[in-house]
């Protein structure tokens, strides 16, 4: 916090593009992506002349005993995509999101008196969200220690590795199949000890970001699925940032094909332009819900901002830029050019390590040179600056807006972004990593 209050800030006041314009006139292209969410960038387009024209009309109305027509035709859109989704809930952001899903499972068991279903399993360094429930089951000691006293952590599961870009078919001497059923069995060990108490298990659908960007392997979110099923626990994903073309598909879990009982999307589903989030979920989770009034079954959760009319029209305009502009097939191409990008990053420098990307997410560790492989993180560089900070302050000065995670440098630019916006961004990133090679 002292870090925060002794640095400059750039007050920013316009954007432009992919980039984003200080109160002084510099520019900024944004290499976060606004915190992951944005998709088309800043300026004039058709989510905005939307916009206009939902304001006129009405900015909100609650779903509190009454409805709207683009939260109904939001609904229907997202179910259309969504396979093996029948409803849909409105929150206002990622967190409130899994607080439902959260609040679905656990009371979907007590609803069918099955009483002692009530922990969670999750995975190790997975990130859900800053709310109690979220945190309970995205525990990371160093972010919520503070907070301990307040959240029942989950039970946890210890993912898979993420392959390097650049790796060959083995990771400590075991095939990739290998790898991936050592953890599978590892999934199954800890839901035949827990099932019996367990509601549900959490995961980050198709990849972890905030947990330090672990990809995983081809099929052991299906196998982890499949192995839901089998245990009688239901499986809640959370699409909040990895789905939406990020991972290249617009519904990451049926390019995983491991179908949910609950899933949740937020971030890139209204494209930055206005706070929305949705959790869907199943007939058969939803008809659990159902009974005469004195049963108290109903799932007592809402909040002001309920099915935003403003936001699902938003989120609606998106959904169709994603069709007209063929977006996906354009984020898949950035792909490969960010893998290869990766590649020769990783070997122009002797302080980066373990490059990986999926779509447009990509990473490269950034460690002391001496032996790459057990190599600890660069966290204090020469100049006594810490190297998260260095990094921001120096991609700034270089026209670029960047945030790494500790020593890991993150590159989630918007989903959109031109290939010659992406080329500069990816430009500044290698000048960087010189940078702080230099003074590691």
């Amino acid at each position: 916090m002292s870090e925060w209050n002794t640095r400059a800030m750039k007050i920013i006041t316009r954007g432009k593009g992919f980039y984003l314009i200080d109160e002084n006139g510099n520019r900024y292209l944004d290499g976060i992506a606004s915190m992951w969410c944005n998709v088309w960038g800043h300026g004039k387009n058709e989510i905005i002349k939307i916009m206009i024209k939902q304001l006129r009309d009405i900015e909100h109305s609650t779903l509190f005993g009454l409805s709207s027509r683009p939260s109904i035709e939001l609904a229907e859109a997202l179910l259309k995509m969504a396979k093996g989704m029948s409803y849909v809930f409105y929150s206002d952001n990622g967190s409130t999101a899994i607080e439902v899903a959260m609040k679905m499972a656990l009371q979907y068991w007590q609803n069918k008196g099955k009483f002692n279903k009530t922990r969670f399993i999750s995975m190790k360094n997975g990130y859900h969200g800053d709310t109690i429930g979220a945190m309970s089951i995205g525990y990371i000691k160093k972010y919520f220690a503070a907070y301990r006293p307040i959240i029942n952590p989950a039970i946890k599961i210890k993912p898979p590795p993420s392959l390097c870009v650049q790796d060959s078919h083995s990771y400590n001497g075991r095939t990739d199949d290998r790898v991936e059923q050592y953890y599978v069995d590892k999934v199954e060990e800890i839901l035949s000890k827990h099932a019996s108490r367990s509601c549900a298990l959490v995961m980050e659908s198709g990849a972890q970001i905030a947990g330090g960007v672990t990809i995983y392997p081809k099929q052991y979110q299906m196998k982890v699925a499949d192995l839901c099923k089998k245990y009688d626990v239901l499986l809640i994903l959370d699409e909040i940032a990895t789905g939406f073309g990020r991972l290249g598909n617009m519904v990451e879990y049926l390019a995983q094909r491991s179908i949910p009982d609950i899933v949740c999307f937020g971030k890139s589903l209204t494209a930055g332009y206005s706070p929305l989030a949705v959790t869907l979920t199943t007939k058969e989770i939803f008809n659990e819900f159902l009974g005469k009034h004195a049963e108290n079954k109903h799932l007592y959760h809402g909040h002001t901002y309920t099915g935003h009319t403003l936001g699902c029209s938003v989120a609606l305009a998106n959904i169709n830029l994603y069709q007209n502009y063929n977006l996906i097939e354009k984020i898949r191409s950035n792909g490969i050019y960010l893998e290869n990008k990766l590649k020769e990053i990783q070997t122009s420098y002797s302080i980066t390590n373990h490059a990986r990307c999926k779509g447009l997410l990509g990473a490269i560790d950034l460690v002391h040179s001496n032996n790459k492989h057990n190599a600890g993180p660069i966290e204090i560089l020469k100049n006594k600056c810490r190297l998260s900070l260095f990094i921001m302050q120096e991609s700034l000065r270089l026209g670029l807006f960047l945030r790494s995670l500790g020593n890991t440098l993150l590159i989630i630019p918007p989903l959109a972004i031109k290939k010659a916006d992406f080329r500069l961004l990816l430009g500044i990133v290698h000048e960087l990593i010189g940078k702080v090679e230099r003074l590691s």
